[in-house]
């Protein structure tokens, strides 16, 4: 029966009335506070807009344009459009969790009272009308020795010093006019209470022994043991709350305890003067008890110390919706557990409704630092607002998007996000929603641990979901990028140590593959940077697998026989770029691929080098060569021209060819590179060829007798790796050939040797299937060389 949208409006309606108590359309507000600090809430609300929705109509739509999106059209057309209808915005819902609204209601009248703080609840909680004092019992023996002391029967009385400071505690207490003494029954708090009893003239009926405010129970092994050698236990005080050491009490048991104590004898008890004679530990809990102190704080109330002996205070308690640990809680059931009175007597009715999930989330900002209770409104909006941008899903344009803009609005006149990235939704790879039920999708933790979850990471970060389009997930495609891209880049790696001999990272080579990589990797920096910067996440991380895939397939293949050369300079040369490369290359890859990027750099890093890529700076890529790039990719055109008409021709890439002639005139450097990947001896320019690639696929004896050895070797680096040799392991190499078979071989003897890694050739016996080059036949035999 109750009006929500009306209890809705007259809650935000409080927070325009500041400092104001008044009643107006059966609605009595009381001043606001915040339930932390209980500190009075001023200027916190004060727009028109929960009132008039349409007056903040126009602003909403021009914070919303200050904003960039990404992808822009969502800014400008789903959410803009959504702006502009000022849609009426829900700050309740009829559900059972979430935070409650702070909303009564007297069932007679009809009238809503609405509270901000505790203190405005406690006002409406039926008072017993009780005084309450807490004293620590006078010093006993146990307080001069240290030796625990919390089982009843041993004997452990008050000192003369003792006796004294209970005489002095009871004249203290005689203007409190005490009714009652609790104690807990050991003898140090008996004696102590029957002392100010006695003392204040109380009969011995006024003296109640209660074991819930006794000493905190260390357990019997620790009985007669020291606080001391029990403390050892813990090394921090927030461990005395959870840790359990056999047959002594948690922290919160003490707390528990003490706390139903509390909350018992105010609900029994009517206009007395209570003092509860106790000790360090149990006067502890009933501080946090009365207090509703969550744990930080009650660990703070704990490193404060605990009451000295004879030491006297006034508690305050009002009771209030607390947990199990008696911690200040104002979330169902606990909630409702309070009950509220209005002046008239008549018990108050809580609204059952609780905030909708995203007026709590549209306060964010304000709630994670505690504005305004902690820090002005110049301090917030300097350091703190606007955001500098926030990501969300497709849907939350109705939700989170919507909340805070419409909060950040109505509090300081913008909007609290200046950048918003915008996710598409991720359905299974047959375009339906993912469901556990259907189960239509792989367990990404089972996937993860298969394949890594950079894999995964990378796949989301560079696919249509970062520009809000819907993604299909295909297990398939992580796979692939898998391995095209952390597995060719872990070959890389691999090669690289393999050869690596300490020489230090450089960019300075002239060799032209060296110049070439340089370049792309100053062009991956710069274009990754930019996409960071816009905020497209999908433009700043695609570009990492192609820098990977000519890394791995173009420079890496190219390079390989400069790293296994015996040219030192030329093998240092090529090590210091590469080990530059992936230096940078892991910087690059630690925001999308963060694992496989620490390990890369933990294997590449320098001495001087920041422990972890995470603390490296981004890296400064140097000026990129649009000319070393665009050559580079000519010959790359050029080169798969080429072997397309190989391939037509049906000539294998192994069988050396003439010459190859090209449309435009290449360079030394480039011309040298291109009769390499091809294998033909030459590379022409014809000033007057209308195709860019002629090639000439004349075969004359010699060049078939080049392709022979060419099949031969491949062969004998296949039964390399067969067996398991490293590429640094020498052999002696035994064939079993005819004799035009072992003519063609020792006519390329040398040649055959460098390659395979053979420090001699015999002839003889040699085991294993017979493989066939061109017209010849071998059999070949490996032999380390130890």
């Amino acid at each position: 029966g109750v009006d929500h949208k009306a209890a809705d409006i007259e809650v935000l309606k409080k927070l325009q009335e500041m400092g104001k108590v008044f009643k107006k359309e059966n609605i009595t507000h009381s001043y606001p506070h915040c339930w932390r600090c209980d500190t009075p809430l001023l200027n916190y609300a004060t727009t028109s807009w929960f009132v008039n929705v349409p007056k903040i109509k126009d602003e909403l739509v021009a914070a919303n344009n200050t904003v960039q999106w990404v992808p822009d059209h969502v800014g400008s057309n789903r959410f803009g459009r959504w702006l502009e209808g000022a849609r009426d915005w829900a700050v309740s819902r009829q559900r059972y969790w979430g935070a409650p609204l702070p909303i009564w209601k007297h069932p007679t009248t009809g009238e809503y009272k609405v509270f901000g703080s505790l203190r405005d609840l406690q006002q409406y909680v039926k008072k017993s009308g009780n005084r309450y004092y807490v004293a620590r019992h006078a010093e006993a023996q146990s307080n001069l020795t240290g030796v625990i002391n919390a089982i009843p029967g041993t004997d452990n009385g008050l000192t003369e010093t003792g006796r004294a400071q209970a005489v002095a505690m009871a004249e203290s207490l005689r203007a409190a006019s005490i009714t009652k003494i609790f104690h807990s029954g050991l003898q140090r708090g008996r004696e102590t209470a029957e002392i100010v009893a006695e003392a204040l003239g109380l009969s011995a009926e006024a003296v109640i022994e209660d074991a819930r405010v006794i000493e905190y129970q260390a357990g019997a092994a620790y009985e007669g043991k020291t606080w001391a050698e029990f403390n050892a236990n813990f090394a921090t005080e927030a461990e005395k709350f959870t840790k359990q050491i056999l047959g002594a009490e948690a922290r919160y048991d003490l707390i528990k305890r003490t706390g139903s104590f509390l909350y018992e004898i105010d609900a029994t008890h009517q206009s007395e003067h209570i003092l509860v004679i106790g000790h360090g530990s149990s006067l502890f809990g009933l501080l946090c008890a009365a207090e509703g102190a969550i744990r930080d704080r009650a660990i703070a109330l704990k490193e404060q110390g605990y009451l000295k002996n004879a030491e006297i205070r006034e508690l305050s308690f009002v009771p209030m919706p607390h947990n199990d640990h008696f911690e200040l809680d104002y979330h169902r059931p606990y909630i409702d557990e309070i009950e509220l009175f209005d002046t008239d007597g008549t018990k108050l009715v809580r609204v059952p409704d609780v905030f909708d999930c995203w007026f709590e989330s549209g306060s964010m900002p304000y709630g994670q630092h505690h504005y305004p209770f902690s820090c002005d409104e110049g301090t917030f909006t300097k350091s703190c607002f606007p955001a500098q941008f926030i990501a969300e899903g497709l849907d939350q344009t109705r939700g989170w998007f919507y909340s805070l803009i419409v909060l950040g609005v109505a509090l300081f006149g913008k909007s609290p996000y200046e950048h918003v990235i915008v996710n598409g939704l991720v359905l299974a790879e047959d375009g339906k929603k993912m469901s556990k039920k259907l189960r239509n999708y792989p367990d990404p933790m089972e996937l993860a641990d298969r394949v890594g979850v950079d894999a995964m990471r990378y796949y989301l970060l560079s696919s249509p979901a970062m520009r809000g389009e819907d993604l299909n997930f295909s297990e398939k495609e992580v796979l692939e990028l898998q391995r095209k891209n952390i597995g060719r880049l872990h070959n890389v790696l691999a090669m690289y140590e393999l050869y690596a001999d300490g020489t230090a990272a450089s960019a300075t080579s002239t060799h032209v593959l060296d110049r070439w990589i340089i370049a792309r990797l100053n062009q991956l920096i710069a274009n990754s940077e930019a996409g960071y910067k816009a905020y497209e996440l999908d433009r700043a991380t695609r570009p990492i697998a192609d820098f990977i895939d000519d890394l791995s397939v173009w420079y890496l293949r190219r390079s390989r026989e400069r790293l296994k050369s015996d040219d030192v300079t030329d093998k240092q040369v090529a090590l210091r770029t590469l080990r530059h490369v992936l230096q940078n290359l892991a910087l690059v890859m630690a925001p999308a691929m963060p694992f496989y990027a620490e390990y890369l750099w933990q294997a590449v890093k320098g001495d001087g080098d920041v422990m972890s890529v995470h603390l490296g700076a981004w890296p400064k890529g140097g000026e990129v060569d649009p000319v070393v790039i665009g050559e580079m990719s000519m010959v790359r055109e050029f080169v798969t021209l080429a072997l397309e008409a190989r391939t037509k021709s049906g000539i294998k890439v192994r069988q050396p060819l003439a010459h190859l002639s090209t449309s435009i005139e290449l360079t030394a450097e480039y011309a040298e590179i291109v009769a390499d990947e091809v294998n033909v001896k030459k590379v022409m320019y014809a000033s007057t060829q209308t195709e860019r690639v002629v090639l000439d696929i004349t075969l004359t004896p010699g060049l078939i007798a080049e392709g022979q050895v060419r099949e031969l070797i491949r062969a004998i680096q296949e039964r390399r790796k067969t067996e398991g040799l490293a590429p640094q392991d020498r052999i002696i190499l035994t064939l079993a050939t005819t004799a035009t078979g072992q003519a063609l071989v020792e006519q390329f003897q040398d040649t055959i040797m460098k390659t395979v890694g053979a420090t001699a050739i015999a002839y003889g016996e040699a085991g294993g299937e017979s493989i066939t080059a061109g017209e010849h036949s071998f059999n070949i035999s490996l032999t380390k060389v130890v």
